[in-house]
C-alpha cells in the first residue's frame, strides 16, 4: 500500500464535485493512509457527513467550537498530525480565503494554522475559475507552495462547457502519493538555476526587457530544493519570493547575471538556465531621462552569451537550457542543443494560450543530447519543473556523462 501510515486530512468544500471524493476517499484508504475529513457547512449540503465517516471510520469534524472535543483545539490538533492537507474538492471561496488568511470556519482555521504541505483540486464554473482575482489567488498560493491539480476542460455543472472540473480520484490520488512518497534523489547534489528576465537601462526611467514572470525557474528552483537539493538561484528582477531554504542572488543586468553565474559554476553538479536574458543593450545609456518629444535612435550591442560562456568554463556539470519559440519547436530546440553544446534543452511553444511567460501552467518538450525527446501535456509549472528533474537524473546515471 502506497500511502500506508501517512495521515491525510481530507478537506471538502461545497461544490456538486464533491460526489467525486467519495470515491477519493475509498481510494485513499485502500492505499493505506490514515484519512479524516474536515467538511464545510455547505459542503454537507452535498454530501452527508455520515457517507465519509462510514468510509474513513472516523467522525467528520464541521463546526469551529465542537464542545465534545473537550480541552483540544480542533483546528490547532488536527492540522498538526497530517502528513498532507488535501482539499477536494475546493471552491473558489476556499482558494481565496486561504490566500487571503481569511479562518471563519473550521476548514480554513486549519488552513491558516497548516504546517504541512496543502494540496488543492479546484472544481468551479470557468467564468469563475478565469476570474482575474481566482487566477490571483491560485497565484499567490502557489508561490508559498501550495500545489494545484487540475482543474479540467469538459461539461460543468452549470451546463456549460470548458474549463472548471475537479480532476480525476485517480489522477489526485497519483498527484498525492508522489508528494507524499518523494525521495530525496537530489540530496548532494547542488542545483545552480537562472531565472526571470533581466533588464538593460536605456536611460534612468526605460529598459529593454522582456515578458518573464521567473515563475518557471522558480519552481524548478523549490522542486529541487524539496527534492533534497542545495540550490542556488540567480535571479533577475520578478515579483516572486524565493522558495525557503535555497541561496538567492538577485541581479538585474545581462552581465550581472552572467558574474554571478560564473562566480557560482564550480560548486554545480548541475545548471539550469531557465532566465531570459535581454539578448541586446544599448551602446550607451542615457544620464538623463529622454524627454518624450526627443528623436531617438536607439544603437544596440548583443549581450553576454552565458551558455556559451559556461561551455567554455565547465567541468563535469551537466548543462540544461531552454528554448521559448513561437514556430518550428522542435527543429529550432534541436539547433540550439547543438550550437550551445547542451546536455538538455527544454523547448515550449510561447505563442501557445496556457504556455509560457506569466502563465502559471506549461507545456513543454525535453531533448537531450543522446537522441531522446519527451512531450508533456499542458501541467502546472510546479509538476513541469519535477519533470525536467526527472530527466537531470536519469541523464546524471553512469554513462551519460
Amino acid at each position: 500500500m502506497k500511502l500506508s501510515g501517512k495521515r491525510i486530512l481530507l478537506g471538502v468544500t461545497g461544490s456538486i464535485a464533491a460526489y467525486k471524493t467519495v470515491y477519493l476517499l475509498r481510494r485513499l484508504v485502500e492505499e493505506g493512509a490514515d484519512v479524516i475529513v474536515v467538511m464545510t457547512v455547505a459542503a454537507a449540503k452535498f454530501i452527508s457527513p455520515l457517507t465519509f465517516q462510514v468510509l474513513s471510520k472516523k467522525p467528520v469534524p464541521i463546526e469551529m467550537f465542537d464542545l465534545n472535543q473537550g480541552s483540544e483545539i480542533t483546528h490547532i490538533y488536527l492540522g498538526r498530525n497530517a502528513d498532507m492537507i488535501l482539499i477536494a474538492p475546493a471552491t473558489a471561496n476556499m482558494i481565496g480565503k486561504m490566500a487571503s488568511g481569511i479562518c471563519d470556519d473550521l476548514l480554513s482555521t486549519i488552513l491558516g494554522a497548516a504546517n504541512c504541505p496543502v494540496m488543492m483540486a479546484p472544481a468551479m464554473d470557468s467564468e469563475m475559475y478565469e476570474n482575474p482575482v481566482v487566477r490571483r489567488n491560485i497565484s499567490s498560493l502557489r508561490q508559498i507552495g501550495v500545489d494545484f491539480i487540475g482543474p479540467q476542460s469538459g461539461s460543468l455543472a452549470s451546463g456549460a462547457t470548458g474549463i472548471g472540473r475537479m480532476s480525476e480520484p485517480e489522477e489526485i490520488l497519483s498527484f498525492a502519493v508522489d508528494k507524499l512518497t518523494a525521495h530525496n534523489d537530489m540530496e548532494g547534489k547542488v542545483i545552480l538555476v537562472t531565472a526571470g528576465p533581466t533588464r538593460e537601462s536605456i536611460d534612468p526611467a526605460r529598459y529593454i526587457s522582456n515578458m518573464s514572470s521567473g515563475k518557471m525557474g522558480y519552481a524548478i528552483a523549490g522542486a529541487a530544493r524539496k527534492r533534497g537539493g542545495k540550490v542556488i538561484m540567480i535571479s533577475g528582477p520578478t515579483a516572486l519570493t524565493p522558495p525557503s531554504g535555497i541561496d538567492c542572488i538577485h541581479v538585474t543586468t545581462t552581465e550581472e547575471m552572467y558574474t554571478s553565474v560564473m562566480n557560482r559554476l564550480a560548486e554545480a553538479d548541475v545548471v539550469i538556465m531557465a532566465a531570459a536574458v535581454s539578448d541586446f543593450r544599448p551602446v550607451e545609456k542615457s544620464d538623463t531621462k529622454i524627454k518624450k518629444g526627443e528623436s531617438v535612435t536607439l544603437n544596440l550591442v548583443k549581450t553576454t552569451d552565458i551558455l556559451s560562456e559556461i561551455q567554455r568554463k565547465k567541468g563535469r556539470q551537466l548543462i540544461v537550457g531552454f528554448a521559448a519559440e513561437t514556430e518550428d519547436l522542435i527543429e529550432n530546440a534541436r539547433v540550439k542543443l547543438k550550437s550551445k553544446h547542451l546536455d538538455l534543452i527544454v523547448a515550449n511553444d510561447i505563442s501557445h494560450p496556457e504556455a509560457g511567460f506569466e502563465k502559471d501552467t506549461n507545456m513543454v518538450t525535453v531533448i537531450d543530447k543522446w537522441g531522446g525527446i519527451t512531450g508533456y501535456p499542458v501541467m502546472p509549472k510546479s509538476e513541469v519543473a519535477d519533470r525536467i528533474l526527472d530527466h537531470v537524473l536519469k541523464r546524471m546515471g553512469p554513462g551519460n556523462g
